[in-house]
C-alpha cells in the first residue's frame, strides 16, 4: 500500500498515512479538526527498476553500432533504418 503525505492548510500539520489507492482522501485535520486537510504530491518516493532488461542496467551501455549495421550514406541496416546513422 502506498504512503500518502497530507498537510493542513489552516494549522500546517503534516502527516504520512498508509492507505489503499481506492481509499478516499482524508479531509479533516486530526489536530485542528478543520476540513482543510489536503493530500500533498511529493517527489521523494522514487521508483527504481532493478535487474536485467531495463534501460539503466542493459540498454544504457555505449551506443556502438552492431557489426551487422552499415552506417554508410544510406544509413540503413539489415533490419531497416539504422539508429546509429547520423
Amino acid at each position: 500500500m502506498p504512503t500518502y503525505q497530507y498537510r493542513c492548510s489552516k494549522c500546517g500539520n503534516e502527516l504520512e498515512i498508509v492507505q489503499k489507492i481506492s481509499d478516499a482522501s482524508l479531509t479533516t485535520c486530526p489536530q485542528c479538526k478543520e476540513e482543510s486537510f489536503e493530500r500533498v504530491i511529493s517527489g521523494e518516493g522514487g521508483f527504481v527498476l532493478k535487474g536485467s532488461g531495463f534501460y539503466k542496467t542493459d540498454y544504457n551501455k555505449s551506443a556502438a553500432a552492431p557489426s551487422s549495421c552499415s552506417t554508410g550514406s544510406t544509413g540503413s541496416c539489415s533490419t531497416g533504418t539504422c539508429p546509429f546513422a547520423s
